[in-house]
């Protein structure tokens, strides 16, 4: 198993691309800890896992809590050994218009709840992967300067400025053994409500792959785990494309 006897922790791991991120983990022997603040989502993933025989135990945590967050990632290093995994797919209110439709303070807010997210429970992995000289720290996402398009509003900067952020602290981590990578998408199909309006958009993330495909959930918890695992050790301070072609990041 390409995780076994690692720890990884998931904030968002009730989500559909947390969950799918922690699943894949737990198959790969990878203990999982999800984190999230709504309990039903986060048993239901867990008990998925545990039902195919994988170890998982959830925690309602507000990531915006610097001390509940240090707090629980304490509890975990105690009870566990160690943290070697830890990602943050906590989704924000996006806001899908022209930047000139999109309050100010609407704007503002998404973006400023994840960077401040991505910064408390990165820094509270990283204290602890700072004394032990290794783990790896997964982003989501990515940025895609070359393909810019409308409509995204405040999500793709959100993304960049959290991409920009992955990018200070892999030069700052990097000389204790401690691996950055983003995950790059064009989009998750499978994730998008099946709704008419996401249909379109669903086929607007095809079409701008060359092989016309676009990645599922599966897809991004099997690269999650190869990258998180030492089989992916020489993967580092950088971003791993899986969008079929559709970025160039």
């Amino acid at each position: 198993m390409l995780l076994e006897n690692k720890t990884a922790v998931i904030y968002g791991g009730g989500g559909t691309i947390g969950g799918a991120m922690a699943s894949a983990f737990a198959a790969e022997g990878a203990r999982v800890f999800l984190v999230g603040r709504t309990p039903a989502k986060l048993d239901t993933v867990a008990n998925s896992i545990r039902d195919a025989g994988g170890q998982a135990e959830t925690a309602v945590v507000d990531a915006l809590d610097a001390s509940a967050v240090n707090d629980h990632i304490d509890a975990v290093v105690e009870k566990a050994g160690s943290v070697d995994i830890s990602i943050n797919v906590i989704s924000h209110e996006g806001a899908f218009q022209p930047l000139a439709d999109i309050p100010t303070a609407d704007f503002v807010a998404g973006i400023s709840k994840a960077l401040t997210t991505q910064l408390i429970t990165t820094k509270a992995a990283a204290r602890h992967m700072v004394k032990q000289e290794s783990g790896v720290l997964l982003f989501f996402g990515g940025s895609d300067h070359a393909n810019a398009i409308p409509g995204l509003g405040n999500v793709q900067v959100g993304m960049d400025a959290v991409e920009s952020m992955r990018r200070q602290w892999a030069v700052e981590l990097a000389p204790h053994g401690i691996r950055t990578v983003t995950l790059l998408t064009g989009g998750v199909v499978d994730a998008f409500p099946d709704t008419p309006e996401f249909a379109a958009a669903r086929q607007g993330i095809m079409d701008a792959s060359p092989l016309k495909r676009a990645a599922t959930t599966a897809d991004v918890g099997n690269v999650a785990a190869f990258v998180a695992s030492d089989k992916g050790r020489s993967i580092a301070s950088t971003q791993v494309n899986i969008s079929f072609g559709a970025c160039y990041g």
